[in-house]
């Protein structure tokens, strides 16, 4: 039974979050996971390469390496595979979206196509043939079905492939492909653009007494705040705001329905629990290929046990691979969770939440390390999320402490010192509490600061044509 700590000096306490939280794990069952190398290639049957091509070229924006950097990945499953995805629930949808989108009908896979320096959104009747034709391109290379090829974009928008090079690209990659650990490398680099580190995970854990492995590389720095559906259609609680891109390969054995369940979840506490700038990309695509090689017996929503560890696991991977697109976000300089307790229901916590991680007084004045209340205040009062102001709770702590310092209290300053909360928000990652005192509902956003960096990065230079773009 959870015990709560003991009282805390004043103005100082353990958060009921945190308490709940406690009192969660002290209930449930414990997963152990352990963290190999290898990310997508680290389960069984699967290759991958990663090659230049030139699709980078001058007038792809400053989020472009204009020198020889890979800019076109393979990733190739040995034998067929079960596949579901995320997308994203922006009206204006990328082509290779659009089609991944139609191919998640048919429910398999063999292989993923991806370029980065070229989002192919905005294009027209001309990105989707050219979308269909990196299919195409690929299946004849690899030696199987069209339909059997997936494709993913991130990089300008509005402007056409240079399909010439897309084909000698894939050419080139399709005679490359590894199984070893350079592959994450390899792929990792082929669909960075703003990004300045690689993201890449992999575990391995036990299903139904067979050893699994499952691994997932991301990329995504700017344009970040995704929202994303199995269709692409707009969940009433998905918010309606450059690209984040997942792929994640298993050699597990997963009915199709399940692999979906499981993401869908897994999805809902990561990638769309992020945001660097509030704005959702055109591109944003999650991807999940199970080759069932592992030889597991299948599993199904039924087999409660192991569809739990199952679920764990994927959810540790998505949620490793979304805080490191936040932590590299463009500019970033602080990482800052955003918890929200007391709220009347889920969706006005996830409101105030968002309001708050997203308002640019709040993000400049966390460059600074200034707990400036008075602006999440003002956050939380036009947020659509119903605010009492005399109930309102507002403290920091270190990242993932039950000690929380509080600034306000029921709508009023409490007596801590500017200087004791500033030796929090000084820190590159600390967490901001907020409690409504309304209700049950919580939520949180993992956030970041809006810094002197981001703007300059994103800002247009009219005298240098080259550095503008999507």
């Amino acid at each position: 039974m959870f015990v709560p700590p003991a009282p805390l000096k004043k103005h100082w306490r353990a958060s009921s979050f945190f308490q709940a939280i406690q009192f969660f794990f002290n209930k449930v069952k414990t997963f152990s996971f352990k963290t190999i190398p290898g990310s997508i290639t680290a389960a069984k049957g699967y290759a991958a390469s990663g090659v230049f091509c030139d699709i980078k070229r001058l007038g792809t924006g400053k989020g472009s390496d204009k020198g020889y950097k890979r800019d076109l990945a393979l990733i190739v499953s040995k034998a067929e595979a079960t596949v579901v995805g995320t997308f994203t629930t922006n009206q204006v949808c990328a082509a290779p979206v659009k089609l991944c989108v139609q191919r998640m009908k048919c429910g398999k896979a063999r292989a993923i196509v991806a370029n980065s320096g070229n989002a192919n959104a905005c294009t027209g009747e001309q990105g989707l043939k050219d979308a269909q034709t990196m299919a195409e391109l690929t299946a004849k290379a690899l030696k199987i079905s069209a339909d059997d090829v997936l494709v993913a974009s991130t990089g300008r928008i509005g402007v056409t492939l240079p399909m010439e090079n897309v084909e000698k690209g894939i050419e080139k990659a399709a005679g490359l492909l590894v199984s070893d650990e350079t592959a994450t490398s390899l792929v990792t680099e082929s669909i960075m653009t703003s990004d300045t580190k690689p993201k890449a995970i992999a575990v391995e854990f036990q299903l139904g007494g067979v050893t699994v492995r499952l691994g997932g590389v991301c990329k995504g720095a700017g344009m970040i705040q995704p929202g994303m559906s199995p269709t692409g259609a707009r969940p009433a609680l998905i918010p309606l705001h450059a690209t984040m891109l997942c792929f994640i390969t298993t050699d597990a054995a997963v009915e199709s329905k399940t692999l979906q369940k499981a993401l869908n979840e897994a999805v809902a506490n990561s990638f769309n629990r992020i945001t660097v700038d509030g704005d959702m990309s055109t591109n944003d695509t999650v991807l999940v290929l199970a080759n069932g090689l592992a030889k597991n017996p299948l599993l199904t929503a039924a087999n409660k046990e192991d569809f739990e560890t199952f679920q764990a696991a994927l959810s540790h991977v998505t949620l490793a691979l979304a805080k490191m697109i936040v932590m590299d976000g463009e500019g970033v300089s602080r990482f800052v969770t955003v918890r929200v307790n007391g709220a009347k229901d889920f969706k006005d916590a996830d409101a105030a939440a968002r309001a708050v991680a997203n308002s640019a007084l709040v993000k400049t004045s966390w460059c600074g390390g200034d707990p400036n209340w008075g602006r999440i205040l003002d956050a939380l009062g036009y947020s659509a999320a119903t605010i009492v102001e005399n109930k309102v709770d507002v403290g920091y702590s270190q990242p993932g402490s039950k000690t929380v310092v509080y600034s306000l209290e029921k709508g009023r300053p409490t007596s801590v010192t500017f200087a004791e909360l500033c030796k929090i928000t000084a820190l590159k990652e600390f967490d901001l509490h907020i409690n409504l005192n309304l209700g049950s509902g919580n939520a949180l956003i993992y956030s970041a600061d809006l810094t002197e960096a981001y703007v300059d990065f994103n800002k247009g230079d009219i005298s240098d044509p080259t550095s503008l773009g999507g």
